[in-house]
Order: C-alpha cells, then sequence, then structure tokens
C-alpha cells in the first residue's frame, strides 16, 4: 500500500498567504523562509551529531569486543572490566538507538514545503553526441589517395576527359565513389603532368573537370552534406546558370590553369637542376673538380692550350706564369681531369678521351662539349 499520510502536511509556499496591507510582505515572506531554513539546518545538525555519537559507539563497542576475544583464556581484572565496559556500551548503544528513532519519526512529521517536495535525481545530463573524428595524419592521408588511385585510375582518367556536362553527371551516377577529395588531388597531379610533358590541349581538358569536382566539393562544404548527394544539384545548377556564375566558373577554370603551368615549370627547373647536378657528378675529375669550372677559370693563354692541344704551347705557357700560380692552375687541371699527367701513349683515358705524349696531354674535349651544351 502508498501512505499518502505524508501530503496531509504540506507547509505551503511563503508567498502564498494573505497579509494585512500595513504589513510589508515582502520582509514578512523573507523572515518566515529564514526562519524555515534555519529550522532546516538544525534538525540537520541533529542528525550530523547523532549520527557521530551511533558511530562512536559502535566503533567502542567493537574493540571491546574485540579485546574481550583476546583474553578471553585469561582470567583477572583486565576481563571483568573489559566485560563490564561492554554492558555499559550496549546499554549506550540502546539509547542512541532510540533517539535515532526519535529523531527519524520527528522529520517523518515534520511538514514538507517547497524546499523539501523535491530532490535532484541526477547529477549529470548525457548528449547522444558522436564522437568528432580526428583529422588523419599527412602519411595517412597519403596511402588513402595511393589506394584509391589505384584501384580506380581507369575510372579517374575517363571522368577527366569527358566534355559535355550531361556525360559528367551520368558517369558520376554511375560511379558516385568518384565524388571525394582524392578524385579532385588526382585530376590536379594529372593535370601538372601533363603541361609537364607538353600536352596542352589534354591539361585544359582535365583542368575542366578537376574544377568540376572542386565547385562539387565546395557546394557540399555549404550544405554541410554528402558530396555524392549534392553533384546532380551542381550540374542543374550549372546547366541553367547565369552569366554571373559561369563568370565565375571560367575565372577559377583559367586561375587554375594559371597555377598549373606555374607548378609544372617548377617542376621542370628542378628536375633540370637535379640532371645538371647528376651530369656535373658525373665529369668530376679525381680531385673532385668539374672540368667545365676548371676550364672557365683558367687564364685565356692557357685555355688557348687546350682548345688547340699544344702540349709545347702549354709548356711554354707555364713556364712564363709565377711558379706558385702555375702550380695551382696544373694542380686544379689534374684534379679535375683535364690533364693526366705522366700518360703513356693511348695508355690512359680522362673523361673518355684519349691521352698522348709521355709527359701527359691535356684531356679537354668532353670539357668544351659539356661547356657547349651548359651555355
Amino acid at each position: 500500500m502508498v501512505d499518502y499520510s505524508v501530503w496531509d502536511h504540506i507547509e505551503v509556499s511563503d508567498d502564498e498567504d494573505d497579509t494585512h496591507p500595513n504589513i510589508d510582505t515582502a520582509s514578512l515572506f523573507r523572515w518566515r523562509h529564514q526562519a524555515r531554513v534555519e529550522r532546516m539546518e538544525q534538525f540537520e545538525k541533529e542528525k550530523v551529531e547523532l549520527q557521530k555519537g551511533v558511530d562512536e559507539c559502535r566503533k567502542k563497542l567493537s574493540e571491546c569486543q574485540k579485546k574481550m576475544k583476546e583474553v578471553a583464556l585469561k582470567e583477572g581484572t583486565d576481563a571483568q572490566k573489559l566485560q563490564s565496559d561492554i554492558e555499559q556500551l550496549k546499554k549506550e548503544e540502546k539509547t542512541w538507538k532510540r533517539k535515532e528513532d526519535d529523531l527519524r519519526k520527528k522529520e517523518k512529521n515534520m511538514p514538507w514545503n517547497v524546499d523539501t517536495l523535491s530532490k535532484e535525481g541526477f547529477s549529470k545530463s548525457v548528449f547522444n553526441v558522436k564522437p568528432e573524428n580526428k583529422e588523419d595524419t599527412e602519411e595517412q592521408k597519403e596511402q588513402k589517395h595511393k589506394t584509391f588511385v589505384e584501384k580506380n585510375v581507369k575510372q579517374l582518367k575517363h571522368f577527366g576527359m569527358l566534355h559535355r556536362w550531361d556525360d559528367s553527371q551520368k558517369y558520376l551516377s554511375d560511379n558516385p565513389h568518384l565524388v571525394c577529395e582524392e578524385t579532385a588531388n588526382y585530376l590536379v597531379i594529372w593535370c601538372i603532368d601533363l603541361e609537364v610533358e607538353e600536352k596542352h590541349a589534354l591539361m585544359e581538358q582535365v583542368a575542366h573537370q578537376t574544377i568540376v569536382m572542386q565547385f562539387i566539393l565546395e557546394l557540399a562544404k555549404s550544405l554541410k552534406v554528402d558530396p555524392r548527394a549534392c553533384f546532380r544539384q551542381f550540374f542543374t545548377k550549372i546547366k541553367t546558370a547565369d552569366q554571373q556564375y559561369m563568370d565565375a566558373f571560367n575565372d577559377e577554370l583559367e586561375a587554375f590553369k594559371g597555377r598549373v603551368r606555374e607548378r609544372a615549370k617548377v617542376r621542370i627547373e628542378k628536375a633540370m637542376k637535379e640532371y645538371e647536378e647528376e651530369e656535373r657528378k658525373k665529369r668530376l675529375g679525381p680531385g673532385g673538380l668539374d672540368p667545365v669550372d676548371v676550364y672557365e677559370s683558367l687564364p685565356p693563354e692557357l685555355q688557348k692550350c687546350f682548345d688547340t692541344k699544344d702540349i709545347q704551347m702549354l709548356q711554354d705557357t707555364i713556364s712564363t706564369m709565377e711558379p706558385t700560380e702555375a702550380k695551382h692552375y696544373m694542380k686544379q687541371c689534374v684534379d679535375s681531369g683535364l690533364w693526366v699527367p705522366n700518360a703513356q701513349v693511348g695508355g690512359s683515358e680522362g673523361n673518355g678521351t684519349e691521352v698522348e705524349g709521355q709527359d701527359g696531354e691535356p684531356v679537354y674535349e668532353e670539357a668544351k662539349k659539356d661547356n657547349r651544351e651548359t651555355s
């Protein structure tokens, strides 16, 4: 059975009573509320003190009973005293128990009020919110892109070479998995590759499809939906677009093609530098010097000696120079491979050119050739 007697004694709200016109109603209500709060605080204090007394009594009784067991086999005043303490504590426990029962009855008979009618059931709120996806690392993005391209490379190239709006829409309808960021990234890289290969017309066509995909992705971002859910909306809009929208599309397309050309130019320049560096390393002499650089650093009279392959002229020119300066230039020629000392007839090679003469011969043909190509 449900006990409804608790509803028989409810203390109404402070501001529900009618008061005399001469009484300050606001002050009266405030005093009433303060008095009730003080009574509740005093009652809670009594409960705390009572519980504290009960706990202490039970603790002492437990300790005495434990000691009593330890001296149970012994006879003497200690055992008798412990027994006396136990009996006294049991009486105190009964007294505290009676006070506890009286306090509960008092609490039960207390009238309810606005502060005690209800209590908080839960101290926290739970929201069914999906955790945010952590952004992939650069390595994860790269691997994801690589896997996607390997699986769909034929479809990606097919889409990149489409011309008509309807064809593009139908192809994406048949292959909705292509409507994603990876497709746009692949088309961008493909455009740069085509420009490097000087396939300019095909690059411009693929660039058009790249902007199509980027516009779809931007539309999805603005609508906060999956790109696969809005690509048809893009084609509907572009096929009936006003001049302003088409101008924006074409402006972005032209700007993109300009960026592709710049990136391709940078890539070509980088490749040329790498190639030149590799070639330079290949032609380095035994001392680690580049024969082209050494040849260009020589005085004109020494360059003429190498150009004419005249060993006697070289020896005469060296003899007219300062010994220190001559030694410096000849050491550079040896370290770069322009001059191979003590070479026998047809017995040595320097940068791919045979050397003749007992005293060595200037090796210059490859250096001159490389110099002309570099220039």
